[in-house]
C-alpha cells in the first residue's frame, strides 16, 4: 500500500458523523480506514485458516483501487473455499445505514439497512437461486453501497471480472470482502491475479458511480453498437404460444402504422426443445418464412436464444452428454440440484463453456443464425446456467471463466458486431461481452411489477452507457386487470428515464392512437440513464445537452407536489401530451402529482431574457 494513501483513509476518521442511534457512528466513510488496515483470511475446504507459511496474499493500492494476488508458497497444494481480501470484524457503523447491493444474478438487487437487509425482487442469489453465503453472512456482489444523501456515501466495488466472483459478506457489524475460489486447487508456487477492488466515498452517489463505471471499462472496455435497438418483442403478450401466423399480423399492422420500429423480435416458443434452436417446431411454422415476412415489411428480424441450456429431451443433450457441465457424481449436473431447475420443460442442463467441443457447437449455431437467417440481434436468456458451479472440462477453470469463454464463443460466431443482449445472466462476468443488459426483472401489467422494475432499473441506470446499454424489459401500453390509466404512463416515463433499449411487448391490434403516440415518443431512445439527485427517486433527470428531460415519479398513493431545479431558462412541455406549460427559469413547481403515477416534462433552452410565467 502507498503511503499517502494510508494516511488519507486514516484522516477520514476525523470527520466521522455523530453516533447513530445505537451510539456508533453513523458516517459509512469510516469504513474506509479499517478496509485498509483489515487483515486478510484464506480459508481451506475443511474450513482452516491458512497460515502465512502455506500462502500469501499480497494487496497493492493505487489510488483508491486494489490489486491482489495470492500464492502458494508451500510445498503442497492446497484447495481454498474462501479468499477474503478484507476481514473487518467491527464495521463501527450504525445498523441504520442504508445499504444497495447488486446480486451475482441480473434478478437480484438489495436494499434497506446494514441491520435490516431486504431483497429487492422475488428472486434472490440466496433464496431462488440457492447460492451459498459464506459463513452464513448476507451476501452481495461486485458492488455494495453504503449511506445516504444525508451521511454521504461509501462505495465498495469489484471493477473486474475475469475469473472470479467478488463478494461482500456481513452482519450488522461485520464485513468481509472476498473472491470465491469455487474450491480450486492451488498448487504449490502458483500463483493467481484476483479481481480488481475500489474503495471510495463522497458527498454525490452519482459522482462516484462515475468513476466506478470508468474503472471497469479499463478492464471491460464497452461492446459498443451505433444504434440502439427498438422494436417488438412477441413474448410480453403471446409467451411461448407465439406462431407465425401471430408474427405476421403484429408485423403487417407495424409497418402501416409504425414503420419507424427497427426489429421484430421472436422470443421463446420457436424451437421443439429447449436447447434446440435451428429445427423445424410445427407448432410454430416455418421460421425461415417468418424472417422472410419480416424483412418484406421492411424490418429486421431479431432472436431470442438460451444458448446455455438444455432440456433432457433435446437432441443435443442426448447425442452429447459430455458437453455439458457435470455434478459430483461425474454426470451432467441437473440444476435443480443447485437451485432453479429452469422453467419451461426442465431441469436443465448447462452447456461447459470450457470444452472446446461445446465451444465448436455454440460458434457454430450462431455463425449459421446469422447466414441464415441474417440475425443480427440476439436477445441470451437464461445465461446464468452457463456459470453454474460444477466441474467443468478445464480443471482449472471457474464458473465465471467457463461462461465467458462460452460467450466469447458466441461472439465469434455470431460476429463481433452483432448486438447481443443479456438476459437473466451474471452480471458483472458479462462486462464487455454483451452489448446490452437487462436491468430488472420479467416486467407484467400490474402496479406491483411496474412500480418495482422501476426501483430496480434506477438503482442501475448509471449503468446505461457505460457498461452496457440497459434493457429495462418491454414498453407495455394496453392489457392486465384494473390496470389505471396513470400507471401505463408512470411506466412509459420510467422506461424513457431508463434511455435504453424500448421494445414494445404489446398486440399491435390492440393499441389505439394514445399508445401509438407514447411508442412513437418512446423512440429513438435517449442513450443515457437519468440521474437522480438523493435517495427517494422522486425526480430524475436525463440531460441532453441542447434539452432536458425531468422525469417526476410520485410512488405512494397520495397526491404530492414535486420541485424542478432547471439548468437554465427554459420552455416546459408535457412530453406525452404535448401541452405547452410556458418559460421559467430557477424552479418549476409540480403541483398535486396525482398517487402512483409520473410526468415527463421536457425542457428546451429559452433565451434569458424570457419572461417566466409565474405559478
Amino acid at each position: 500500500m502507498k503511503t499517502s494513501y494510508f494516511i488519507f483513509l486514516l484522516s477520514i476518521l476525523g470527520v466521522a458523523g455523530k453516533g447513530g442511534a445505537n451510539g456508533l457512528p453513523n458516517d459509512p466513510k469510516t469504513i474506509l480506514a479499517k478496509i485498509s488496515a483489515a487483515p486478510y483470511r484464506v480459508l481451506d475446504m475443511d474450513s482452516v485458516v491458512l497460515t502465512g507459511r502455506t500462502i500469501r496474499v499480497t494487496r497493492l493500492w493505487t489510488g483508491d483501487r486494489c490489486m491482489s494476488s495470492i500464492q502458494n508458497i508451500s510445498a503442497r497444494p492446497v484447495r481454498l473455499s474462501n479468499i477474503i481480501l478484507f476481514d473487518i470484524g467491527q464495521t463501527g457503523l450504525d445498523t441504520a445505514t442504508p445499504i444497495y447491493g447488486e446480486g451475482f444474478q441480473m434478478v437480484t438487487q438489495t436494499a434497506g439497512t446494514l441491520g435490516s437487509p431486504t431483497d429487492m425482487t422475488i428472486y434472490s442469489d440466496r433464496g431462488f437461486y440457492q447460492m451459498a453465503e459464506p459463513d452464513g453472512e448476507r451476501t452481495v456482489y461486485n458492488l455494495f453501497i453504503l449511506g445516504s444523501a444525508k451521511s454521504g456515501y461509501t462505495l465498495l466495488g469489484f471493477t473486474s471480472s475475469w475469473r472470479f466472483a467478488g463478494r461482500f459478506s456481513f452482519t450488522k457489524d461485520k464485513l468481509h470482502i472476498s473472491v470465491n475460489p469455487e474450491g480450486l486447487e492451488l498448487a504449490p508456487g502458483e500463483k493467481w491475479r484476483l479481481e480488481e477492488f475500489t474503495a471510495m466515498s463522497g458527498a454525490d452517489r452519482n459522482v462516484l458511480l462515475d468513476r466506478f463505471a470508468r474503472y471497469i471499462q479499463r478492464n471491460h472496455p464497452t461492446k459498443k453498437t451505433a444504434k440502439i435497438p427498438y422494436g417488438w418483442c412477441s413474448y410480453y403478450f403471446y409467451g411461448i404460444n407465439s406462431t407465425r401466423e401471430t408474427v405476421d399480423s403484429n408485423i403487417r399492422i407495424f409497418s402501416r402504422v409504425m414503420p419507424a420500429l427497427r426489429y421484430m423480435q421472436i422470443d421463446e416458443g420457436y424451437s421443439p426443445f429447449e436447447g434446440d434452436w435451428l429445427d423445424y417446431n410445427a407448432k410454430f411454422g416455418s421460421m425461415d418464412s417468418t424472417i422472410a415476412d419480416i424483412r418484406r415489411h421492411g424490418f429486421l428480424p431479431a432472436l431470442w436464444v438460451a444458448p446455455f441450456i438444455a432440456e433432457a429431451n433435446a437432441p443435443i443433450f442426448r447425442q452429447h452428454p459430455d458437453w455439458f457441465i457435470r455434478g459430483a457424481d461425474g454426470r451432467p449436473l441437473n440444476s435443480a440440484t443447485k437451485g432453479f431447475g429452469g422453467w419451461h420443460n426442465a431441469p436443465w442442463y448447462a452447456l461447459d463453456g470450457t470444452n472446446p467441443a461445446a465451444q465448436r457447437y455454440l460458434e457454430d449455431l450462431f455463425r449459421t443464425m446469422r447466414k441464415r437467417w441474417g440475425i443480427t440481434y440476439f436477445k441470451l436468456d437464461a445465461n446464468y446456467w452457463g456459470a453454474l458451479d460444477g466441474i467443468h472440462f478445464d480443471p482449472k477453470a471457474t464458473s465465471v471463466e467457463a461462461y465467458r469463454r462460452g460467450m466469447e464463443a458466441i461472439i465469434r460466431g455470431a460476429g463481433a458486431d452483432a448486438i447481443i443482449l443479456g438476459c437473466n445472466a451474471p452480471m458483472w462476468p458479462s462486462l464487455g461481452l454483451v452489448t446490452a443488459m437487462r436491468t430488472s426483472m420479467d416486467c407484467f401489467r400490474a402496479w406491483r411489477w411496474l412500480s418495482g422494475n422501476a426501483r430496480e432499473n434506477f438503482h442501475r441506470a448509471w449503468q446505461n452507457g457505460r457498461l452496457w446499454i440497459s434493457d429495462p424489459d418491454c414498453l407495455l401500453l394496453t392489457g392486465g386487470k384494473d390496470m389505471r390509466p396513470e400507471w401505463w404512463i408512470f411506466h412509459a416515463t420510467a422506461v424513457h428515464a431508463v434511455g435504453g433499449l424500448v421494445m414494445d411487448g404489446d398486440r399491435a391490434s390492440d393499441l389505439g392512437e394514445k399508445e401509438w403516440s407514447v411508442l412513437r415518443k418512446s423512440i429513438p431512445p435517449a442513450g443515457k440513464g437519468a440521474v437522480f439527485a438523493g435517495d427517494s427517486l422522486n425526480v430524475g433527470i436525463t440531460d441532453m445537452g441542447d434539452r432536458q428531460f425531468y422525469h417526476c415519479f410520485n410512488w405512494s398513493e397520495l397526491p404530492i407536489d414535486l420541485t424542478i431545479r432547471l439548468k437554465r431558462p427554459s420552455r416546459l412541455k408535457d412530453y406525452w401530451t404535448g401541452e405547452d406549460l410556458g418559460v421559467y427559469d430557477g424552479t418549476y413547481l409540480v403541483r398535486a402529482l396525482k398517487g402512483q403515477s409520473a410526468r415527463l416534462i421536457e425542457a428546451t433552452a429559452v433565451s434569458p431574457s424570457s419572461r417566466p410565467d409565474q405559478q
